[in-house]
């Protein structure tokens, strides 16, 4: 698949740029690019802030269901997953197999 560039916003106003791949179908407008760039980029839809909330839920089941789901609750609880943005769709998750994956660590301390 073919790369572009997206331009995402913070919600203070800062501007940055990140490599997607290339929408299909997807009506994305193309502006020009406030950073460091003279050729028309993506527009992303959403504030990067604003793509992340999408993800916050996920990790929250994730690590609430791992700490009070045990018979023993973990001390430490760690929860590594990969994301992609998107200028149409904002983060997702993603991996390199084409399955998400989801790297779980639990620890607990000796008494």
């Amino acid at each position: 698949m073919d790369k572009e560039i997206a331009q995402f916003s913070l919600e203070d106003g800062t501007k940055f740029l990140v490599e997607v791949d290339e929408p299909e179908g997807a009506a994305v407008e193309r502006v020009a690019a406030e950073v460091n760039t003279e050729k028309m980029v993506l527009q992303a839809k959403q504030t990067f802030e604003q793509a992340l909330e999408t993800v916050k839920p996920v990790a929250s089941t994730l690590i609430t269901r791992l700490r009070q789901g045990l018979t023993t609750p973990a001390d430490e609880v760690e929860v590594k997953f990969g994301l992609k943005l998107t200028a149409e769709a904002g983060a997702i998750f993603t991996s390199i197999s084409g399955d998400v994956n989801f790297e779980i660590t639990l620890k607990w301390k000796e008494e």
